[in-house]
């Protein structure tokens, strides 16, 4: 393979790579690819031969859907190439007709490399490029490049951040504008060098921007052996077996008759199973039994080795057992961040924790800075990484308890009168859903009260935070200058108790983030504190609030 032409600095110091040989993916793909398809391909390939009734004709018309998919997929390695020409990244495909995807490379806000276990035992990689478009149809791909590609693709694709950072520094500089150089390679870069000016003279701007050029790496955080341990407390993995189970019978009810089961069948299984009471209750109990181990498992799957790291104005993500991956995220686009707390987590002092980034697309998933782990560990790394959580949160009023509480408790007691009186004027069965109804009703007082006790938000002149939740606890930390709006929202019966939600209009992450149930004064007293001169036209000035 031909390596591309490296970047070429032009007079001013900097320049994108003036040209690059078109390349291919590797030819292992055509490996890949097939395997890829057979999902797809084994319904069809069953078909034909249950049609056929297993002769060799029909094992002839399957060996030719194989040996078709294999030629495609060497067709489609053979037509597409990419190339950066200029200021710009072309993705060419020439299969029927000829089409050409251009990225802009200064459009790039982050490059991801993955590693599904197939291409890790054939030593290549996926590249996907992040444009911060709103779908991933704008996004590039290149699946199949050798893993020594992909890192050298990374390094020249995400430098052109740099170099643009470059190039405003040396413009202001330039212009005799105030302030001082950035350095390029980000918040962990080193100070420009000194040069021989004159003694009381200032320095020329050193700005650094080759391609290949590095900066100390920082290692915020690397996930010990023994946080799998705290898989079990996330809930999501903790409830893996469940979802398993509720999977495999969806398969059998949408598939089961390709294979000689069809629906009834799957029924009258359950119907005896439920038949068998004690045979039920063993597999809730293996079921449950299985919850842990299932939890450290998928934490392992998902997170073996988490590792973040600072590195040429980049966050760098890297985790994965079965599929290794690696996001990287642009610094200069990190907004803050969001600590989130289910029950068991916080019972037991631990959080995960996600940046909020600006055009950062599949956040859940992309944007996450620490997986499961001791509370104040998150804290320290997020700390390091983004900024200080906002601390001394504003209680909101009572009148929110009482909000809180009439939602957790109300719906179930309406459901457990309506169940007692359909029970006694028609059938006892209905005291199968009256009981559990009016066990959730009771359950829905401290529910309540631990919602109202999450609420709150605050202002520290830099930063503003707020929080809400209780089974999924979520703490938004988000600078000023990401707040693009507010929205004072209120319902009919948040105006007859005096309250209101405040949404924080961002620019990044999920768009907003709300402070619930905040006292109709405070509310607008908050909005105007973090940007007076937005709402004074509109705010009276005994209404201001907080200076």
């Amino acid at each position: 393979m031909t390596e591309p032409s490296q970047a070429v600095p032009d007079g001013q110091g900097y320049g994108p790579p003036p040209f690059s040989p078109a390349l291919r993916l590797s030819p292992k793909v055509l490996l890949t690819d097939p395997i890829r398809m057979m999902p797809s391909l084994l319904l069809p390939l069953a078909g034909v031969l249950f049609l056929g009734g297993f002769s060799p004709s029909s094992f002839g018309w399957a060996a030719f859907g194989l040996v078709g998919s294999v030629l495609y997929s060497a067709i489609r390695w053979a037509t597409f190439t990419y190339k950066i020409v200029g200021d710009r990244l072309e993705l060419t495909r020439a299969l029927v007709s000829r089409s050409v995807r251009t990225i802009p490379l200064e459009r790039i806000r982050g490059v991801d490399v993955n590693n599904p276990p197939l291409h890790r035992v054939l030593g290549i990689a996926v590249l996907r490029i992040d444009t911060g478009a709103a779908g991933d149809k704008q996004e590039g791909e290149l699946d199949g490049v050798t893993v020594e590609e992909a890192e050298r693709l990374k390094a020249v694709l995400l430098w052109h951040a740099r170099a643009r950072t470059a190039r405003r520094a040396q413009a202001q500089e330039a212009a005799g504008a105030p302030g001082p150089t950035v350095p390029v390679g980000g918040p962990s870069a080193d100070p420009p060098a000194a040069s021989g000016a004159p003694a009381g003279t200032a320095a020329p701007p050193v700005v650094r921007h080759e391609i290949g050029e590095t900066t100390p790496e920082r290692v915020f955080s690397v996930a010990p052996r023994r946080w799998l341990a705290y898989g079990p407390l996330s809930g999501a993995y903790l409830l893996t077996p469940f979802a398993l189970v509720a999977g495999a019978v969806g398969l059998l009810f949408q598939w089961g008759s390709e294979f000689g089961a069809d629906r009834r069948t799957v029924v009258s299984a359950g119907e005896w199973l439920w038949g068998h009471p004690a045979l039920l209750v063993v597999a809730l109990v293996l079921l449950v039994l299985a919850m842990p181990v299932v939890g450290m498992i998928m934490y392992a799957v998902f997170n073996w080795d988490f590792t973040l790291r600072g590195r040429e104005g980049y966050l760098v993500a890297e985790r994965g057992l079965i599929t290794r991956r690696s996001v990287s995220l642009e610094r200069r686009r990190v907004r803050g961040f969001e600590l989130v707390e289910g029950p068991a987590e916080r019972g037991a002092g631990f959080a995960r924790a996600w940046a909020i980034v600006t055009g950062l697309g599949d956040s859940e998933t992309r944007g996450q800075l620490m997986p499961v782990a001791p509370r104040a560990i998150v804290l320290d790394v997020v700390g390091e990484a983004i900024g200080p959580i906002a601390t001394g949160l504003r209680a909101h009023p009572m009148a929110a308890r009482r909000r809180r509480l009439f939602r957790a408790v109300f719906p179930w007691l309406v459901t457990t009168v309506c169940a007692v009186a359909a029970a006694t004027a028609w059938s006892p069965l209905w005291w199968g859903l009256a009981v559990p109804a009016l066990l959730l009703a009771v359950l829905g007082v401290p529910l309540g009260l631990d919602r109202y006790r999450s609420l709150g938000h605050t202002y520290d002149g830099a930063r503003l935070s707020v929080r809400s939740g209780s089974l999924r606890r979520s703490q938004a930390v988000v600078e000023e200058r990401a707040v693009v709006g507010w929205t004072l929202r209120q319902t009919w019966f948040q105006r007859r108790a005096g309250l209101l939600t405040v949404v924080v209009g961002v620019g990044a992450g999920t768009g907003g983030y709300e402070a619930i149930d905040v006292g109709e004064a405070e509310g607008v007293a908050f909005a105007a504190e973090v940007t007076p001169g937005w709402l004074a036209p509109f705010v009276a000035p005994h209404s201001a609030g907080r200076p």
